[in-house]
């Protein structure tokens, strides 16, 4: 047990002190949020595709059955409201299908910079 704690000492150790780098918005958005989302459209995905996403106007992706609380947003993607929405959705739309939210600043904001890079 008192190896276990040293080594994980060490890694945290060694993430403050940025010898370990932190994953790459592609690699947060694979893990975080492939389960539900695709870049392209792809079969078997609950959540829309985001290749495009940051600039597009919310719920305007042909093909997708958005909540009538996002249609009726009038939400355009910008960095800004994809961090507040991705946070905490049902707070920014009440009434949305996306119901979990991303709490980590870091994380949320490394998905978004790779996001606004993907285009469609």
């Amino acid at each position: 047990m008192m190896k276990v704690r040293l080594t994980l000492a060490a890694v945290f150790a060694a993430l403050a002190s940025g010898a370990v780098a932190a994953p790459s918005g592609q690699q947060l958005f694979e893990q975080r949020c492939g389960m539900c989302h695709s870049l392209q459209q792809a079969p078997g995905k609950m959540g829309p595709p985001l290749a495009g996403v940051v600039g597009r106007k919310a719920a305007s992706f042909p093909g997708y059955t958005y909540s009538a609380a996002l249609k009726g947003s009038g939400i355009t993607w910008t960095a800004d409201k994809l961090d507040a929405y991705s946070k905490a959705p049902t707070k920014v739309v009440p009434g949305t299908k996306m119901l979990l939210g991303a709490p980590n600043d870091a994380e949320r904001a490394a998905v978004i910079a790779y996001l606004a890079s993907v285009k469609k």
